[in-house]
């Protein structure tokens, strides 16, 4: 009995042991909104956390939204972790809003730092709005998935259905009263002390924290996260875009330039590899491809700059409508002050080539056989009927219809008859 009450204190010392170890603590940040690269962001903490038998990963979190796809993608990662996840909204001043309530209440452990608030954020409306029996379906379908959330992480269901439905939002305090978190505290440090020997439950198993001891190891983005993040943001994706298709037009108004071309391709490319993962609307998109054909066919054409006034009305339309949402929780759109600048750079540039096109229409022929009409010259030698005058630099053949010219006499050209130029006086 004796031997048997040993094995059994001995298997449970080492059960208790393999639970508790003290591994590293990885940490990777999130602020900003939620995105396709944060997406992979995240999947490399987690998968290093893994390969490194870190005890935990610490999400700090601070966002506005984001997209409903990624955000979905997001909570699958956290929640098929076999990584102690630790979401924590921080720091001070700091929101999980929209998508990051999905996210903090994903996690196994959920904390907030004191002076911070989640809940969604007002829905953000795209110029084109969804009925109401499409908005109601959304609504549900993101109710239903933030409730299947709080239910397996035991947290308060009935706010979280009133985050995603009636936009609540509540302090660091109050969240952590109502049971939509576990631990308010000021840093990680005192965070991860207060998680000591917490319990977590990892798939059907439940493991014990041991962290007070774990060394914090920084993980943060790499230069190409960084740089698609960037990308990824639909503003700076708009700026692409515009920036890619004045380098396509200006590389055809004078093709061989190379540079223009060059650089508006990647622009292009970077742009669509934003849209790819943005709600574009298809509508916004032809009107921005019309403005580019009105563009175009203003270099090559001659319409006194009214292809242009299209091409800039075209291309205001299409932005404003070029990103839609398809649900009222999704954080993506082009601010006007982002729109409205770069029309008016775009409108500028073109109606800069209109404007000249017109002026060299207006300007006096300076090429070809009426480019002589009424130019300046010098007598070459006396003459009374015909002799020799130099005008622009070379040597004519003159006619003077019978009026006598001394060599160094000024003459204007009134006409050209082949190689012969018909002068007179000077006035």
């Amino acid at each position: 009995m004796k031997k048997l009450l040993f094995v059994f204190i001995i298997v449970q010392s080492i059960l208790v042991f393999s639970n508790a170890f003290a591994g590293d603590v990885y940490v990777i940040r999130i602020d900003g909104a939620i995105s396709p690269p944060i997406s992979d962001y995240l999947k490399r903490g987690i998968q290093t956390a893994i390969d490194k038998k870190a005890s935990a990963l610490v999400v700090e979190l601070n966002t506005p939204g984001g997209l409903l796809k990624t955000t979905r993608q997001i909570v699958q990662d956290i929640l098929e972790s076999p990584v102690p996840i630790i979401v924590y909204v921080t720091p001070k001043g700091a929101h999980a809003g929209s998508a990051g309530v999905f996210i903090t209440m994903a996690g196994h452990i959920a904390a907030m730092s004191p002076g911070t608030n989640i809940g969604a954020a007002h829905p953000v409306s795209m110029q084109q709005s969804m009925d109401s029996i499409m908005s109601t379906k959304v609504t549900n379908d993101a109710a239903a998935f933030i409730r299947s959330i709080a239910e397996q992480r035991q947290r308060d269901t009935i706010w979280a259905e009133l985050a995603v439905r009636k936009s609540e939002s509540i302090t660091a305090a109050e969240a952590k009263e109502r049971n939509v978190i576990d631990i308010v505290a000021n840093d990680i440090e005192e965070l991860l002390k207060a998680l000591q020997d917490k319990e977590v439950k990892i798939g059907n198993e439940l493991k014990s924290l041991n962290l007070s001891t774990s060394a914090i190891i920084e993980l943060p983005m790499n230069f190409f996260e960084k740089m698609l993040v960037l990308i990824a943001d639909p503003e700076v994706a708009y700026v692409f875009m515009t920036l890619g298709l004045l380098g396509i037009i200006l590389e055809l108004y004078s093709p061989g330039t190379l540079f223009p071309g060059i650089v508006g391709s990647i622009s292009l490319l970077l742009s669509f590899y934003a849209m790819h993962s943005l709600p574009v609307n298809i509508i916004g998109l032809a009107l921005v491809i019309l403005a580019v054909i009105f563009f175009i066919a203003e270099v090559y054409t001659t319409t006194n700059g009214v292809l242009t006034v299209g091409g800039i009305i075209a291309l205001f339309l299409g932005s404003m409508m070029l990103l839609k949402t398809n649900s009222p929780l999704e954080f993506a759109q082009i601010s006007n002050s982002v729109i409205i600048p770069t029309v008016l750079l775009v409108a500028a540039f073109f109606g800069g080539i209109a404007w000249f096109g017109l002026r060299a229409q207006n300007e006096k022929v300076s090429t070809g056989e009426d480019a002589l009409i009424g130019a300046v010259g010098e007598v070459a030698e006396d003459f009374s009927e015909q002799g020799w005058v130099m005008v622009q630099g070379e040597l004519w053949q003159a006619s003077s219809n019978g009026v006598s010219f001394n060599k160094g006499d000024k003459v204007v050209v009134i006409n050209r008859e082949h190689f012969k130029l018909i002068v007179s006086k000077t006035q």
